[in-house]
């Protein structure tokens, strides 16, 4: 902790006795030189863990001094040619930095990031040089999350390799023409390039922990050898102010993850200015991550630095250091040596007397340790090395480094893409690129001669590591894929329920434990539950299958005596994450993924409470979607009146609507359990057996009523989101009544209304899914544009309704979900639904409060017969008095 941020630091640590305390450091000292590190670290954790007892460690901070973590002595030899890797690294920086600048001269407004990428150029081509191992035949492969705004780096890096061509570097960021390269890491828009998506801030970190733990899981349940496999994260220090960044930590540290390794970039600055102005984000990393039991390694200072630690006896620096908050470390980095020589330095004179042989040059050229490979190898190597828990390298670098005056350090740097002409030469002189002026005028991506020996060394250094990446694998090998069970199999009671009640989510939790119980395809399933398992009615699974947990049970469950107790196994097949819908939604990604990354196809099945999805992690969802997911997503107890007495947070109106916007998510609400049985059939033969890219959002609910058996011939409409399910009455007037989920249910109720009190017909039709069905009328209006015809190919929905009979669709969500497919009719079209606040009541209360219930369903058909004089005037005025409704009531949205 610095001065300024704690004034009483200096009057609370005077020395009141330095005479006892030279004898204590001196002791240490000797222990250290006698008997070695080992035996002095023990006895200061001694020492330590009697001052927690005594009570004397309430003011600790949980951090060490500000200096590199790995000393000189344990450095070792640098195993690669630092002169070529130091060339080639320039290289890339450059063809980075022009090829952003070459797009916006050209086209402008384009965008793109240069300055991170300078920053941590040499924290990637340590990694490239010498760590990231690729996926070959007999290994796996590493994984890599790459800081997004870095990408153009990694594209300069793929050029130079061969694995990208100059007429993509030329369409950077123009992606529309099918040859460009994208913004950030996307395999959704690169699929055989990026194998996960980083562009949304906080989504990488907690994505790779839960990546990390999902390989132990594959290994524990042997089902793939990842024991030598390494998920690496390069991330920015801003980056880890978001909650999903260290929302995985503990669990991390807890489940021993040392297969995992992030790197943070500390540059120190966010978009706008330092991330820390007034503090040190570097130490408080540290003691975060400290905090949460990973092992932290900090690179700060080059090798530049060694001579003056070595000679700074009384550790003057780390005073300094300590005493420097990093909006002054930013700005030292943005000013010359002289500047850092009288701001820095001459604060004290035993640090002035420390550089006074320097010249200005020498010490501006005094690097960060993030830009020094020797110090990066060493912390790689340690993080490597380390077992029994995570790492996190804290790397300092200066953002914009090498960009001078146009962005090194500044303020301006995150939104730099266009360098002044002294600003390139600056930029060409100081990593001595053999290029002239006018290519560095022109912005010429630099290649050097396939034989020379930076090339020759670039392709050889990766040949050691396994060959090249990012590299994605679209499909898992055909000898993976196993036989999908006939769906009569695990779901015939579902098929043929005659009447019997159940809610869809225990159908639902049914059909899973029918198809773990398969002795092929049951291990290839992944059931997941952020807590409440219970409450789903997966108990019985605990018993089944068991919960995974590395240690597997080292206790005696209070529940053991029961049929259903809580059992933990290390080789459990069910993953419960507890509280924590962001942790089990990366853990359904990497299951979800698995058969891209590991070669090894799976069927997570995620289910939670539809309000904590899409609503509270629909970012963590889109990232899925982008990096090509396959499974399903439960939102159970869903609806906003079928869990009655949750009250306004717990109610979901609008998950069915914000999953539609998911291009590749398929959406359904099925309201019958053999609607369910289908549909899960029809999904999961796609995923598994097609190698299908999308996934599935099915909301199941927790209401029981009668379920009838599958009608004959309805298994195409269940799948394209609406059927037919029965006609009620003779009436000369007809209207088209459709219900999605529980409120079908009142869709019928109402179709009885209508027949037995005003003769009025109905068709009754249940919508499986108003996403599909607007998909696939969105798709032939655009056909009947593009292609005309003389007779225009009609929508799917149109077949099903006709064009003439009014339509009344009721969903226990917003009414904009049925509305998806309002423009593609011609009739009259009413949606009723959820609007507004969700509130605590009896279901029939909450129904009839928000008018989606049978008599507002009723009364909705006959307004629009009457309307259209299908029937004689006057039976409104008779329905609204006879139903018990009235006007007078404010609209439920309003309330």
């Amino acid at each position: 902790m610095n001065m300024q941020e704690n004034p009483n630091w200096a009057t609370r640590f005077v020395d009141a006795d330095p005479e006892e305390t030279r004898e204590w450091v001196e002791s240490l000292l000797s222990v250290k030189q006698s008997a070695g590190d080992e035996r002095a670290q023990f006895l200061l954790k001694q020492l330590r863990n009697t001052a927690r007892l005594e009570g004397l460690l309430k003011d600790e901070q949980s951090y060490s001094s500000y200096r590199n973590t790995v000393p000189i002595e344990a450095q070792g030899a640098y195993p690669g040619n630092l002169a070529i890797e130091s060339r080639l690294t320039s290289i890339m920086r450059w063809n980075a930095l022009a090829m952003v600048v070459r797009a916006n001269e050209a086209y402008g407004g384009l965008g793109g990031h240069v300055a991170s990428y300078a920053s941590a150029a040499e924290i990637f081509e340590t990694g490239f040089n010498h760590f990231f191992r690729a996926r070959t035949e007999d290994f796996g492969g590493d994984l890599v999350y790459f800081q997004p705004h870095s990408a153009p780096g990694i594209y300069s890096r793929a050029y130079l390799e061969g694995r990208l061509s100059r007429d993509q570097l030329d369409n950077y960021r123009q992606e529309v023409a099918g040859n460009g390269l994208c913004s950030y890491p996307h395999p959704w828009l690169m699929p055989d390039f990026w194998q996960v998506p980083t562009g949304s801030m906080g989504i990488g970190p907690l994505s790779a922990v839960y990546q990390a733990r999902y390989m132990r899981y594959l290994e524990a349940r042997g089902l793939s050898d990842t024991q030598e496999r390494h998920v690496w994260g390069v991330f920015g220090d801003g980056e880890m102010d978001e909650p999903e960044s260290i929302a995985g930590l503990t669990l991390a540290a807890r489940e021993r993850l040392d297969n995992l390794t992030f790197i943070v970039n500390c540059n120190l600055q966010r978009l706008d200015g330092p991330v820390r102005g007034n503090g040190q984000v570097i130490q408080e990393l540290e003691s975060l991550f400290i905090g949460a039991g990973w092992n932290v390694i900090k690179v700060l200072w080059g090798t530049e630095w060694d001579e003056l630690f070595a000679r700074d006896k009384d550790n003057v620096l780390l005073s300094r250091f300590a005493e420097t908050v990093d909006g002054e470390y930013q700005n030292l980095g943005a000013k010359d040596g002289d500047y850092n020589r009288e701001k820095f330095f001459n604060a004290d004179p035993r640090s002035a007397a420390l550089v006074s042989h320097m010249s200005d040059a020498e010490i501006n050229n005094l690097k960060r340790g993030g830009h020094d490979m020797r110090k990066l190898h060493a912390a790689f190597t340690a993080a490597k090395a380390e077992k029994g828990r995570p790492t996190v390298i804290l790397a300092k670098t200066k953002k914009g480094y090498g960009m001078g005056g146009a962005g090194e350090s500044r303020m301006i740097a995150h939104q730099a893409k266009k360098l002044d002409t002294q600003a390139l030469y600056q930029f060409r002189d100081r990593f001595d690129l053999p290029m002239s002026d006018k290519a560095v005028e022109d912005f010429d991506i630099f290649v050097p001669d396939p034989n020379s020996e930076e090339m020759e060394y670039l392709h050889e250094r990766r040949a050691a590591l396994g060959g090249y990446l990012p590299k994605r694998v679209r499909k898992a090998p055909q000898a993976s894929v196993v036989a999908v069970p006939p769906v009569s199999q695990y779901g015939k009671f579902a098929l043929e329920a005659n009447g019997k009640q159940m809610s869809t989510t225990m159908a639902a939790v049914r059909m899973m434990g029918g198809l773990l119980k398969d002795k092929s395809f049951g291990p290839r399933i992944v059931p997941i539950v952020a807590d409440e398992a219970r409450t789903f009615g997966m108990d019985n699974l605990f018993r089944q299958i068991g919960i995974y947990a590395p240690d597997g049970q080292l206790y005696t469950p209070e529940d053991a005596g029961s049929m259903m107790y809580y059992k933990e196994a290390e080789a459990g097949q069910l993953l419960e994450e507890g509280i924590t819908e962001a942790g089990a939604l990366s853990s359904w990604t990497a299951a979800a993924t698995s058969y891209s990354i590991h070669g090894m196809p799976m069927l997570p099945i995620y289910i939670y409470y539809s309000m904590f999805g899409f609503q509270r992690v629909g970012d963590l969802i889109w990232a899925a979607a982008d990096q090509r997911a396959r499974g399903f997503l439960l939102g159970a107890t869903a609806g906003r009146t079928t869990l009655s007495g949750e009250g306004l947070q717990h109610q979901d109106g609008t998950s069915q609507l914000i999953a539609a916007t998911v291009p590749n998510c398929r959406s359904y609400d099925p309201a019958f359990a053999y609607e369910l049985a289908v549909i899960m059939d029809y999904g999961t033969r796609r995923m598994m057996t097609d190698q299908i890219d999308e996934f599935y959002y099915l909301t199941v609910m927790n209401e029981n009523y009668p379920q009838p058996s599958l009608p004959p011939g309805t298994e195409e409409g269940i799948v394209k989101g609406l059927y037919r399910m029965e006609s009620c009455g003779t009436g000369k007037a007809i209207v088209n009544l459709i219900g999605s989920g529980t409120i079908l249910m009142e869709v019928r109720a109402a179709a009885k209304i209508l027949e037995q009190e005003f003769d009025i017909a109905s068709d009754v039709f249940s919508a499986t899914s108003f996403c599909e069905l607007a998909r696939e009328a969105e798709e032939t209006e655009r056909q009947n544009r593009l292609d005309p015809q003389v007779i225009p190919r009609e929508t799917y929905v149109q077949k099903c309704l006709g064009s003439e009979a009014a339509v009344i669709a009721a969903t226990d969500y917003v009414r904009a979900v049925p509305q998806m497919i309002a423009s593609y009719l011609t009739q009259r079209f009413i949606a009723l639904g959820t609007d507004g606040f969700g509130r605590s009541d009896q279901r029939s209360v909450l129904r009839s409060f928000f008018e989606m219930d049978r008599h507002s369903i009723a009364l909705a058909a006959i307004e629009a017969l009457e309307r259209e004089g299908k029937i004689p005037a006057g039976v409104q005025t008779r329905a609204i008095k006879t139903l018990g409704l009235s006007a007078g009531k404010p609209a439920p949205w309003t309330l």
